[in-house]
């Protein structure tokens, strides 16, 4: 075995691949064989299958993809080693096919996969089990898989749930959809209003875009792996549940519903309460906006320890992670108005602001990238990564890079959302204004052919796009329009979102 890679000698000359997020959790519970009965990445007509009917093709239900892309140059391999971020091996992937997805065009590799080592990446690593690895109880086994914590009313209906069958609890926080430490926190912090016994094991499950059926159906193949008996689902989630009935592995439960009796400051069931003393729990939105403000959770509604990992996870939005990210032509103006954004922060001060601007990011965070595609993609994305770093911590992050193209700044939304707050700023000054200024010349050379794919002449930019990047949650055109003034319009549409806090006139 090789020290330097962790692999045995017989498998050291082998390509090696990250997978994506949603992929390394798909291997971690492949290996695990928390997807029982799949041992390896599906293959072309077992995916159709599944699509189209939610089972494999021998017949087997199973209610999602779960599939490999890879770099069409990897397909040409008959063994590839499947490694996670910090470029530890963790599988051995035999290539039954290489196969094209027809909706992305995509390649897909699928095969049996041979487990190297364990996973030992993301959070809370020392929770997380195989499901061999837990002590199955004698009797019913309540499985509550979960990607919010669980409020006073969530913990009184488990336990009435579990009270009725006889039941442990597994409480299954899912991972992946952001503020996975908190979430696993929480679900800590109230184990002991759980019935005695109840475990928390982490499982790395990022959401799906799949329907409410599906993502159920899935939720409780994993459970039933983990050895559940029974899967607790919302209380809103009856139709779905009746829906599945015959092809979920296990039986489930959907709890009556519950309201705090406001008579008596208890959560019960509603059929026990009065109805002019039915008090509803807070709505999500209703949640949001009071942790948006820095509003103290009511205690009414959660544990006070729920609430503070809430208040850390998405703290007010004054205080809270922000990246302000500018796209727009060369010579659009997003720089000077990214730098204007940038002096006009720090002269308010309160926020730690880090200024990613275009050609800095160049000459030194992408020193050596191309302006290809491929290389322009990976400029964004490096760029995307630093911002959701700075983001992560509490500080505001401004960003001025071209970024033509709409799939990768969704892609930087997405890496942003996860972490803190994103704001687009579409500026859309017109080509014919960006090419008479041409400060620095490239547009001439562009029409020249001196410069190719460049932005505007040979190359496209795509303007943002509710249904790809989100789209711009502010536009400008510079064109005739004082710096001072863009900066306005941008700080402006901060305050009004409250990451900023209004200027204070003086006394």
């Amino acid at each position: 075995m090789t020290a330097e890679t962790g692999l045995p000698d017989t498998l050291r000359d082998l390509p090696a691949y990250t997978p994506g997020t949603v992929e390394l959790a798909d291997l971690e519970l492949l290996l695990a064989g928390a997807y029982a009965p799949l041992t390896g990445f599906l293959g072309s007509f077992d995916t159709a299958m599944v699509i189209a009917g939610g089972r494999l093709a021998d017949g087997t239900p199973w209610p999602v993809p779960v599939t490999l892309a890879v770099p069409e140059e990897l397909t040409g391999h008959e063994r590839l080693v499947l490694q996670d971020p910090e470029g530890v091996p963790l599988a051995v992937l035999n290539v039954a096919e290489a196969w094209q997805d027809p909706t992305t065009r995509g390649w897909r590799l699928a095969g049996p996969l041979e487990p190297v080592r364990a996973p030992a990446h993301g959070p809370f690593h020392r929770l997380r089990r195989r499901p061999d690895e837990l002590e199955r109880p004698d009797g019913p086994l309540l499985a509550v898989a979960t990607r919010e914590p669980l409020h006073r009313k969530q913990l009184g209906q488990a336990r009435q749930v579990a009270e009725q069958l006889g039941a442990r609890v597994l409480a299954l926080p899912l991972l992946g959809g952001g503020h996975d430490e908190s979430l696993v926190r929480a679900l800590l912090a109230v184990r002991r209003e759980l019935p005695d016994g109840a475990q928390v094991v982490p499982v790395p499950l990022p959401p799906r875009e799949v329907d409410g059926e599906r993502d159920l159906l899935l939720r409780a193949h994993v459970a039933a792996a983990y050895g559940a008996t029974h899967l607790l689902a919302d209380e809103t989630q009856g139709e779905t549940a009746e829906k599945i009935a015959e092809s979920a592995p296990i039986p489930v439960v959907v709890p009556e519903p519950w309201a705090y009796d406001a008579d008596v400051e208890v959560w019960r069931p509603v059929a026990r309460i009065e109805p002019d003393h039915v008090q509803a729990e807070l709505t999500p939105e209703q949640l949001g906006e009071l942790l948006d403000r820095g509003d103290p959770i009511p205690d009414w509604f959660t544990p006070p320890a729920v609430a503070a990992e809430l208040a850390a996870a998405r703290p007010p939005k004054h205080e809270r992670g922000l990246t302000v990210f500018f796209t727009g032509l060369s010579g659009s103006g997003k720089s000077t108005v990214a730098r204007g954004l940038a002096d006009a922060l720090i002269e308010r001060g309160g926020r730690t602001v880090s200024l990613l601007d275009g050609d800095v990011v160049r000459r030194l965070l992408s020193a050596g990238l191309t302006f290809s595609r491929a290389d322009r993609d990976l400029n964004i994305r490096r760029i995307g990564f630093v911002a959701a770093e700075i983001t992560r911590h509490g500080g505001v992050a401004i960003c001025a890079p071209i970024a033509p193209y709409a799939a990768t700044r969704a892609e930087v939304r997405r890496m942003v959302s996860a972490v803190g707050d994103f704001v687009l700023v579409h500026v859309a000054t017109p080509l014919e204004e960006c090419e008479r200024r041409d400060r620095k010349g490239l547009y001439a050379k562009a029409r020249a052919g001196l410069i190719p794919e460049f932005t505007g002449i040979s190359d496209p930019y795509e303007e943002p796009d509710p249904d790809v990047d989100g789209g711009a949650d502010l536009v400008l055109d510079t064109t005739g329009m004082e710096p001072d003034e863009a900066v306005g319009r941008v700080l402006d549409l901060l305050v009004r979102g409250g990451w900023v806090r209004p200027e204070q006139p003086p006394k």
